[in-house]
């Protein structure tokens, strides 16, 4: 009989907990008003508009600490009219002035390199999803999706318009975002907002309506109240078409150079004010950042994530069930053998309880690798529970239409439910998900059940989780690199705050977390124990020193290095253990650094060092600089002895404009002897319309020797109809 660990029973206990928050958000009240005269986005304040609309001030500190006012003053501003939705900000340095920090121009910057301004709108008022919308410093604008409440997915670009101005006693950014470029329901009078503003210069971190610090400035659950006397105005019919043309040439060592030019279109049709039709026919990706390359120590699969567009817009309804290594829908799996026909893809609420996500696309067949075409549907549907929970439903179905009924490969199913719990404070989340297998073939046909429950406060944060997954489990178009164990997970950290403001060191503390897996007879496979202590500064940099003991049967055969010199026996045992040491320089400075360094033992009885290291330098805005280098050093047994390989990447982002990049990336890769470059000049000549020229080389040898390159170039339109 199957045991029920204790957390799990936990788990539903904790679901029942109903928490109050610390600070009632729905105090902070912001009236919009609607506007008849013309606003110039051009980072001056000079219209009337501005004068009467209602101000939010006296920002509260998050960070170093949440328990005051912020130095630096900040003022916010909302209106509106029948086309859009104006927001402006004024960012003073009456507190401590200096030189800004960003990083350049790039569109979707890193939160923590920039001075900036966030903004987290919930138009349909249910704390989990919405829109985030922000500006550097410089101008660089930032915008993304939210989902569970606090995530941000960059990859959503949309049509929006600003300004930034700036002088050294403060800076103004002015915003016009279009009603068709988001979704909203009309008939609610109240929606979600927050203002955050990061100001490395002082250290310090804010927004509008208060957030304690464990948490981003964009959590949905502190937002504060935009009150709508006049509502917004009604989309009516929206729609855009986005035609591309490409050309591209290529080659490899066993192919003649080639070109060919690629025609294609994406459509978007608002059906309603919240849910949104995607189209895409005949999609080209070459566009899309190539893979960053890391050095593979694992046994099991990597994880590499979708960097192509079409299906990273509404990603959280499609590829968030599960966790990280429990996903039954991964997006790669499509479309990277054989050439996608036409897809298409429905996303959006339906009303402020129910949101839905379906997706189908068709692929083409390729003789001459022998790939059959082949059809992938996905249908997701969350409901809201409680304040901020929900509930998700999920089925992803992989049909091969042309192939023999007697195939057991004709087609393969996942369906799956998962409770997803989310306390109003914020302090606690869980999930509660079960999944099932179905396909013809019975040795494909198996069962995942997972849960965790997890506690985040400011000074404790503690998590328990549990996986089950069965050895007949398979998820064709999923993410799911292991099977046929039980695993029990259990950490536990705390932070001990400062007194003194003029103390270097803001907080300090312990954490430990032991990972358990069993396999389905309940012998204990994989221990692993880590011990760390962190010490966090008040300039934001970051030291941790950690302990390791890790103690593994293997159940297969494994090469500890990848790279086909010899392999280890399945069952045999390995215990080792080793000392990690990290340090994240602060961010304010021109030159960032990040250095790790691991000192121990490894398989076989053998040894590892290795150094880990990102660097980085910008001038300020156009030019970001930043490499990565990786050494590993290894002493082992016969037949390896010793050994050693380096990673290097080496990344220069070019930013002359706010609609002009120019990126080029250089990778080494000594563990499979590969070499990359990747070239990509984009011009965004209107917005949401670009112009790119990408160039591609690589070259591999290990296991096979290949090498190849490609030169694209597109163009694009976004057509309003």
């Amino acid at each position: 009989m199957q045991r029920i660990p204790l957390f799990f029973v936990l788990l539903f206990t904790g679901f029942s907990i109903q928490l109050s928050a610390q600070v009632n958000a729905k105090d902070y009240r912001l009236a919009i008003e609607k506007i008849s005269e013309k606003i110039v986005i051009d980072g001056v304040l000079d219209e009337p508009a501005w004068n009467r609309a209602q101000v939010a001030k006296d920002f509260f500190m998050i960070t170093p600490v949440d328990t005051g006012r912020a130095r630096q003053h900040s003022e916010a501003r909302v209106a509106f009219d029948d086309e859009y939705l104006y927001i402006s900000v004024i960012f003073y340095n009456n507190a401590v002035k200096g030189p800004y920090v960003v990083e350049s121009f790039k569109r979707d910057f890193s939160f923590g390199k920039n001075d900036n301004l966030l903004i987290a709108i919930d138009p349909f008022d249910n704390q989990t999803t919405g829109f985030s919308f922000g500006l550097n410093a410089y101008g660089a604008q930032w915008d993304g999706t939210m989902f569970e409440g606090k995530g941000v997915d960059l990859n959503w670009d949309t049509k929006w318009y600003s300004e930034v101005r700036f002088d050294e006693d403060k800076w103004v950014g002015e915003m016009a975002i279009p009603f068709k470029s988001i979704r909203y329901d009309e008939t609610i009078k109240e929606w979600g907002i927050n203002f955050g503003r990061l100001d490395l210069k002082a250290s310090e971190k804010s927004s509008w309506a208060p957030v304690p610090r464990q948490f981003p400035s964009v959590s949905l659950a502190f937002a504060g109240r935009l009150v709508w006397d006049t509502p917004p105005p009604k989309q009516g019919v929206n729609a855009s078409i986005i035609p591309y043309v490409s050309s591209i040439s290529e080659g490899t060592h066993l192919t003649e150079d080639d070109s060919k030019a690629k025609v294609g279109a994406d459509l978007k049709y608002t059906l309603t004010t919240a849910l949104n039709l995607d189209v895409t026919l005949n999609p080209d990706f070459s566009q899309a950042e190539v893979d960053q390359q890391v050095t593979n120590l694992d046994r099991f699969e990597l994880f590499f994530p979708e960097r192509r567009q079409f299906f990273l817009e509404n990603a959280d309804l499609f590829s968030n069930f599960g966790y990280r290594t429990i996903r039954p829908f991964f997006s790669r799996r499509i479309g990277l053998n054989v050439p996608i026909v036409a897809g298409a893809r429905l996303s959006g609420n339906l009303d402020e309880n129910w949101r839905v996500g379906l997706m189908n696309i068709q692929t083409k067949a390729d003789e001459l690798q022998g790939l059959g075409a082949e059809n992938y549907g996905v249908v997701s549907l969350q409901r809201k529970v409680q304040e901020r929970s929900n509930i998700n439903f999920l089925l992803v179905n992989k049909e091969a239409p042309n192939t023999d009924p007697s195939v057991s490969e004709r087609y393969h199913r996942n369906a799956g439910v998962e409770y997803n719990y989310f306390s109003e404070n914020n302090q606690y989340n869980g999930k509660i998900m079960a999944l099932r297998s179905i396909n013809p073939d019975p040795s494909k046909t198996g069962t995942v059940i997972a849960s965790h429950l997890e506690h985040q406060s400011i000074r404790w944060i503690w998590r328990v989780q549990q996986e089950y997954i069965s050895n007949t489990f398979s998820a064709d178009v999923g993410f799911v690199p292991r099977t046929n164990y039980h695993k029990y997970e259990g950490s536990l950290g705390h932070l001990v705050y400062t007194a003194s403001k003029t103390n270097p060191l803001l907080s300090h503390g312990p954490s430990y977390t032991r990972t358990y897996f069993f396999d389905l007879d309940w012998h204990k496979t994989d221990q692993i124990d880590i011990l760390s202590y962190i010490f966090n500064f008040q300039d934001r940099s970051r030291f941790i020193v950690a302990g390791a003991r890790s103690a593994i049967d293997l159940l297969s055969d494994f090469d500890p290095l990848r790279n086909g010199i010899g392999v280890l026996k399945a069952g045999t045992n390995h215990e080792w253990t080793n000392l990690r040491l990290s340090y994240d320089s602060k961010p304010q400075n021109l030159f960032t650094y990040s250095l790790n360094a691991i000192i121990g033992g490894y398989y076989g009885k053998g040894k590892r060092n290795a150094f880990i290291g990102e660097f980085g330098y910008r001038v300020q805005p156009i030019l970001e600089l930043s490499s990565v280098i990786n050494y590993n050093q290894f002493d082992l047994p016969q037949p390896w002895k010793e050994q050693s390989f380096w990673l290097v990447g080496l990344k220069a982002n070019l930013t002359l404009t706010d609609n002009l990049f120019f990126s080029n990336l250089f990778q080494y890769n000594e563990q499979v002897d590969l070499w990359n470059f990747n070239s990509r000049l984009q011009w965004r000549y209107k917005p949401a319309s670009d112009i790119f020229l990408v160039f591609n080389s690589n070259e591999v040898t290990i296991p096979t020797f290949s090498s190849g390159w490609n030169l694209t170039f597109k163009i694009n339109y976004w057509l309003n109809l």
